[in-house]
Order: C-alpha cells, then structure tokens, then sequence
C-alpha cells in the first residue's frame, strides 16, 4: 500500500536540487534532475554515510566519503567500493507538490 509523503512544492524544488525527509528511522533523497523526480535511500551501503552532499553528474551520485558510485534513478551500485544497491522510492507531482511514496520500489 503506498503512503505519500510531501517533500516540497515542485515550483519551490529547482533543477540539479534535492531535498531529504525522514520516515522511520530512514532518510530518502529526493532529487530534480532536469525537472524530473527520483527519490533514493540517503544511504552509502558501503559504510552507512550519507550520501546527500556528493557530487552529482548527469543520474550519478558520488559517496562523498569514499567515491563509491549510485543511479539515482534505479539504486544501482556502480563502483566499488559499494556493492549493495540502495532502494528507491517512487516520486509523483500531485497538486503542486512533490511527493514520495515512503514505501521502497
């Protein structure tokens, strides 16, 4: 059953921005990548940093701890030393806001 959580207004949520909430004991990312929305666990499954803070180049999160590489749009580990994928969490627009399904993909 999905459960919608309000993240931000979309007119308030500028490109190449992103924005995090905290839902039992978990912190999700939720990212505008060119006026689409992903949202991911804000969780390096190499160490347990955040990962909110790491550069981002085109779908790609960098752990700004020790360079470990994620898609932001499908979870995936790309580079060591990470090997876990990290859940992601649908985003929908409803109404002018941003919203996230708290419940993983």
């Amino acid at each position: 059953m999905a459960e919608w959580i309000d993240v931000a207004a979309a007119e308030d949520f500028e490109p190449g921005s992103w924005r995090t909430i905290e839902y039992d004991d978990r912190v999700i990312a939720v990212f505008n990548l060119d006026g689409e929305f992903y949202a991911i666990e804000d969780i390096c499954t190499h160490d347990g940093a955040e990962l909110t803070g790491g550069e981002i180049e085109g779908t790609e999160i960098i752990c700004p701890r020790h360079g470990a590489r994620f898609d932001i749009i499908t979870g995936e580990a790309l580079t060591p030393p990470a090997y876990e994928d990290i859940d992601t969490f649908e985003v929908r627009v409803q109404d002018g806001m941003v919203q996230v399904n708290v419940e993983p993909d």
